[in-house]
This record gives C-alpha cells, structure tokens and sequence, in this order.
C-alpha cells in the first residue's frame, strides 16, 4: 500500500512540476522573442498608488532592440501629446504647454512615467522568482535586479505568453499597475 502511495505522489509530483515547465518555458519564449526582435509596442494603462490617492494615464509606447523607451501620453487630455524616451541612463520629456509632474515613488526611485520601461526592462532581463497558473492567465513574479532594493514585478500572461498586466512592488506594497493593451513585438 505504501509503495503504491509513494507511486501516486510521484505522479502528482511529476504532473505539476510538468505544467509549471510549461509555463516557465512560455515565459522563457516571450524574453527570448523579445531580446531577438527590434522591440515592441503596446498601451499601457498606469495607475501610481500613492496611499492617499491614485493617479491613472494612458500611454503608448515602444522599445528598440536594447530596451530604451519612447511614450506618447494619449489620456488624460490636460497632458495628451507629452512624449519622453527613457533609457537605462537617463529620461526625457518634451512638451508644449503642459508638464508632467508627478511624486516620485519607492523613496525617490521611481517616476509612474518609468513604469512601462522598469515592465519591458524586467521581462527583458530580470530574475524569475516563480512562474504558475492564475486562474487562466499564467503569473510571473520577476525581480527587475538582483540588488537589494530590487523593484518586484507581478507580470501575468495569456494566450501564447502576451503580457496583459503587472504591478510593481516595492518593499512588499503595490505602488503601480500597469494594463498592457495590444502588446506586439517588432
């Protein structure tokens, strides 16, 4: 009885180590597509959570083929047209009438503006931490670093591994979400 017992844990064993290589072989297939391509596009819907109070702005971006970032913000109108390019060194905005203004997050290490390229960043190159099913979307927890202070990424997936959100913790406490709308890679 024990032996068989011991043959069906194996099996079960087995089976969920199975799936969970198929999800991390998704998530392997999106990085490597992505480091392999000229880049990609997307929306992405960011919300900055300040505790007090929340602000929400939808950007359309790009990346080139090393991960630097251009976005256009497209909502909400008071700041539509702004555009800006971030790379691993340094940040631009430019703009006719109106700024872009916002509190930095994560004891000032972070603009809300910079979340879509710390997301693009970290699918590119950060440290996997675990990979699993979500109820129909496959979630990726990644570390954008293997630093201390590493940002903590929340990514999930679905269909053939197309990102659809991510959070971005720091110190265990969301501070942005990103929704990730028409996701292609170039």
């Amino acid at each position: 009885m024990r032996k068989v017992a011991f043959v069906m844990f194996l099996v079960l064993m087995l089976t969920g180590c199975g799936k969970q290589t198929e999800e991390l072989d998704k998530a392997m297939n999106l990085r490597a597509r992505l480091l392999n391509s000229q880049g990609c596009s997307f929306e992405a819907e960011v919300t900055a959570d300040y505790g007090d109070k929340t602000y929400t702005f939808l950007m359309e971006c790009q990346t080139d083929a090393q991960g630097n970032l251009t976005f256009t913000v497209r909502e909400p109108e008071v700041i539509s047209g702004i555009t800006g390019k971030i790379t691993g060194e340094n940040a631009s905005l430019t703009f006719d009438d109106a700024a872009l203004s916002f509190e930095l997050l994560a004891d000032g290490q972070l603009s809300p503006v910079g979340a879509p390229w710390i997301f693009v960043n970290t699918l590119r190159g950060g440290y996997v931490t675990s990979c699993g099913q979500d109820g129909e979307y496959i979630r990726l927890t990644v570390d954008d670093s293997y630093e201390d202070d590493a940002f903590t990424l929340d990514i999930w997936l679905e269909n053939e591994d197309t990102p659809i959100q991510a959070e971005i913790l720091w110190e265990g406490h969301r501070i942005l979400t990103i929704a990730v709308r028409n996701f292609t890679i170039l």
